[in-house]
């Protein structure tokens, strides 16, 4: 894996990540007992960003070093998720 790589896996991870705590933290209008005229009651009652940003960098960042280690490793190669035996047997 290159720095490219790298960076790229790392946006993907962050990114999922932040949708996950996103919604596990969500509080809705509907939860809280005040919904604004004109609102569906699963609207957000109020989200913290930048926390649930921190909370996704800090899960993403530990996800990432675990992905890139076992990448690295070569614990697991691309060979080893061949499930359909597509690709060519190694040149030796």
């Amino acid at each position: 894996m290159n720095l490219t790589g790298g960076i790229v896996l790392y946006a993907v991870i962050w990114f999922l990540t932040f949708y996950i705590v996103l919604q596990v933290r969500t509080r809705t209008q509907g939860d809280e007992g005040s919904v604004v005229p004109g609102t569906p009651p699963g609207a957000p009652a109020r989200e913290d960003v930048g926390r649930s940003a921190k909370i996704a960098t800090v899960w993403a960042t530990l996800i990432w070093a675990l992905a890139a280690g076992v990448i690295l490793s070569g614990w697991i190669g691309i060979r080893d998720i061949d499930i359909f035996g597509l690709m060519p047997p190694p040149k030796g």
